[in-house]
């Protein structure tokens, strides 16, 4: 699988980043399975040393901000890592359905090393190289779920960096609110 240029941004350090679930399906409106994906996070950016910026989850996929190191990993190995790992604990966790796994299992038809799959192929990634850019991103990340109808104000969306930032409740995930300022 190509990195579409990926290896040409060794010296760029924030990306905004996107990744979403096949079908769009809606797994995590479960705070189980939503919890699966933090723990992810948490090892993969101890194990990389990133920075969350900010983060959001929604029912079919995650944005996030991050700042990385290229020394210690680069942006496809934390999430070739991040969605690996996460995707078999979800699929572990959601195959209790039979509806899931079923789904999961044809996602993997095309793919001969696969026998489920959780993730689209891929991931979206911009480089941020501005503070307008980051402040338009992290707007994006925070009136999400205010814009998908989940919650009426950002704040009171538990996987969201809103939190963070507006209320300094960083229980869920800690986001360095001081890189860029607020």
């Amino acid at each position: 699988m190509g990195l579409r240029g990926r290896n040409n941004l060794t010296d760029e350090t924030f990306f905004f980043i996107t990744t979403t679930v096949v079908r769009f399906l809606p797994v995590f409106t479960n705070n189980n399975v939503c919890e699966l994906l933090v723990k992810n996070i948490r090892y993969y950016q101890k194990k990389y040393c990133f920075k969350i910026l900010g983060y959001v989850i929604m029912p079919s996929h995650f944005h996030w901000i991050i700042q990385n190191d290229p020394t210690m990993g680069t942006v496809s190995s934390i999430m070739r890592d991040i969605k690996k790992y996460t995707a078999w604990d979800v699929l572990d966790y959601l195959s209790k359905s039979e509806e899931y796994k079923r789904i999961f299992e044809s996602e993997a038809e095309n793919y001969s090393d696969q026998k489920r799959k959780l993730w689209m192929p891929r991931f979206d990634d911009n480089v941020i190289r501005t503070k307008k850019e980051f402040y338009g991103n992290l707007k994006y990340i925070h009136e999400n779920p205010v814009k998908g109808g989940l919650v009426k104000k950002q704040e009171d969306y538990k996987y969201s960096s809103a939190r963070n930032y507006l209320v300094n409740d960083h229980s869920v995930l800690f986001v360095d609110t001081n890189v860029v300022g607020y």
